[in-house]
């Protein structure tokens, strides 16, 4: 709700004021509920979004990188938009070198990017995060 609240700042305070002067609580209280309206419907677009995107992705490195996908490996992808070997070492019980070489393929068909920090190298689902970022 912030969003609609920061994007309607007048209505904001004026409808507030209108409650703590005349007690209109009827403007305020519309108002509020058209920012909850807005607010879900935006997040049922994101949401679909992702799920659309999710579905893409599978089919995607389904066909491009075959060895190494997993829809569990794809599910992992989208609960980290920041991922690194050591969480699928932990997921899935391999090891730092499969691990790794699994996330370097997945950025090779360009479904991760990777970014150095500090010593550690994570691997960015791009889409993802731009999706999160709306």
């Amino acid at each position: 709700m912030s969003a609609y609240i920061i994007d309607s700042k007048a209505d904001y305070y004026r409808l507030l004021q209108d409650v703590r002067i005349k007690g209109n609580w009827e403007g305020w209280v519309l108002y509020v509920l058209k920012g909850v309206e807005q607010t879900a419907n935006e997040t049922i677009q994101q949401v679909k979004a992702i799920s659309d995107l999710f579905t893409k992705t599978q089919e995607f490195v389904k066909k491009k990188a075959p060895k190494v996908y997993s829809k569990e490996l794809i599910e992992l992808l989208f609960e980290h938009p920041y991922c690194k070997n050591e969480y699928l070492t932990k997921r899935f019980g391999i090891s730092r070198v499969t691990a790794s070489k699994y996330l370097k393929e997945l950025e090779k068909i360009k479904v991760l990017q990777s970014k150095q920090v500090w010593k550690e190298t994570l691997y960015v689902n791009k889409e993802l995060f731009d999706l999160l970022k709306k």
